[in-house]
Parts: C-alpha cells; sequence; structure tokens
C-alpha cells in the first residue's frame, strides 16, 4: 500500500487500458478494485496479478449502466479498503456508423454505457469519495477532431465533459479533484477491430509523435492526475493524443 493507504475504482478494466491502469496504479500503491461486465476470467487473473506482486487487488462484477449494480460496485470496494479515495471511469463502448445508419439500439446503447455509465459512477463516487479524493473519466480526442461516423460516440463524450466540468464545481468544497483524459488512438482491440491497415496507417500519419498509443501512455497520464502533484489540476480535459490535435 502505499503510505496514504488509498484505493480507487477502475470501471471496465479487465483488459485493454483499464487494465493497464490498474496495473500502474497497482504499483505506485493503490488498493485496486478491478470491475468488469462480463470478462470474470480476464478480471481474476488480473487481480491475482496484482496481488502476486505484493499489491491489494479484488474484482468485482458490475454494469455500470446499472445504478443497483454501481451501489454494489462501491460498497464491496468500502467493505475490502475501508474506504474509496478515487474512481477513474474507463469503461465504455465503440461502434461506429455513419449518424444516417446508426440505429436506435446503437445509440441507445452508447448512451447507456458511455454516459449514463459515467453519471451513476461520478453520482455514486460524489456522496462516498473521502475528503481530498480523486476522479478521472474518460473522453476522448473525437471531441475535437469529430471525424464521419463518430457522432454517437462523440455525443456521449461531449457530455462527459460536461459532467466532468459541473462535478468539479460542485466537489471543490470537499477538496476532491474532477478531471477527464481524452486520448486519441490507442493500439488497443477497440480502435483496432474492423479496421484495415491503410486506415490505421492513415490515422497514425495524424500524430505528430508518429505513433498510436499504448496502453500505457494513457494509464501515465491518470496515474498523474490521482497522484500528490495533481492537487491544484481540477475540471480539466487532458489530451493525451501524441499531438493528434
Amino acid at each position: 500500500m502505499a503510505p496514504n493507504g488509498r484505493s480507487v475504482i477502475v470501471t471496465g478494466s479487465s483488459t485493454g487500458i483499464g487494465a493497464a491502469i490498474a496495473e500502474r496504479l497497482a504499483t505506485d500503491g493503490w488498493a485496486v478494485t478491478v470491475n468488469y461486465s462480463g470478462n470474470e476470467a480476464a478480471a481474476e487473473a488480473l487481480r491475482n496479478k496484482l496481488v502476486a506482486a505484493g499489491g491489494r487487488a479484488i474484482a468485482v462484477r458490475a454494469d455500470v449502466s446499472n445504478p443497483a449494480e454501481v451501489e454494489e460496485l462501491f460498497g464491496k470496494t468500502e467493505a475490502a479498503f475501508g474506504g474509496i479515495d478515487a474512481l477513474v471511469n474507463n469503461a465504455g463502448i465503440m461502434k461506429l456508423a455513419p449518424i444516417a445508419q446508426t440505429t436506435d439500439e446503437l445509440f441507445d446503447r452508447h448512451l447507456a454505457i458511455n454516459l449514463k455509465g459515467v453519471f451513476n459512477c461520478l453520482r455514486a463516487g460524489a456522496r462516498r469519495i473521502r475528503q481530498g479524493g480523486r476522479i478521472v473519466s474518460f473522453s476522448s480526442s473525437v471531441v475535437g477532431l469529430y471525424q464521419p461516423t463518430y457522432g454517437a460516440y462523440a455525443a456521449t463524450k461531449a457530455g462527459v465533459e460536461a459532467l466532468t466540468h459541473i462535478l468539479a464545481k460542485e466537489l471543490g468544497s470537499k477538496n476532491i479533484t474532477v478531471n477527464a483524459i481524452a486520448p486519441g488512438p490507442v493500439a488497443t482491440k477497440l480502435f483496432l477491430d474492423d479496421k484495415t491497415e491503410e486506415q490505421i496507417a492513415q490515422v497514425t500519419k495524424m500524430i505528430p509523435l508518429g505513433r498510436l498509443a499504448e496502453p500505457e501512455d494513457i494509464a501515465a497520464a491518470v496515474a498523474m492526475l490521482l497522484g500528490a502533484d495533481s492537487h491544484w489540476i481540477t475540471g480539466q480535459v487532458i489530451r493525451a493524443n501524441g499531438g493528434a490535435i
């Protein structure tokens, strides 16, 4: 444990960026709740890995779009670690389609997970995170790039940014910082699926630093915002995208 003995919930952390965040924060001394909605095997494997390395971790199933399950997620974390000091809202989906071809089901699914899911966790966090805590949510650099086919996804992420700015003001009196990370393209299954090599190369050319991000790059940005030196940063959206925008 870190000297401050703090605990963090990382939603959607069984694989991808979320798993990298959980690993980084455990290395930094945080007690970590690995949240998952479907991939129990991966979540348990990650939990076991963190514990084997000397950390404290639990794995908790919860669909963030379900308010009751979010409350259970927070309750189990409090029971395991004695309280909650930080929340990383990482869980999300990205299914692309032109607006004219976006079905009600596709749009509603984005709203349920990417926006309502974040709202559910922010609401619980605002009530249950201890004084001086940290909240980091995930937006995206598509809010700014506004590429075709990203309509539903970008709309939900814009909503996350609005919630971030407002909650930062509401929680200032509790010395809880509230920020968002807005990654650009990251070399994960979420981004790479359904893209050709040519499409990936075109996207990579947009990045001044010359490569796609790795999950560890984004985890480092999250760790910074959860660290002691970020105590004066709140209500901000950090575009971690290698200079793409």
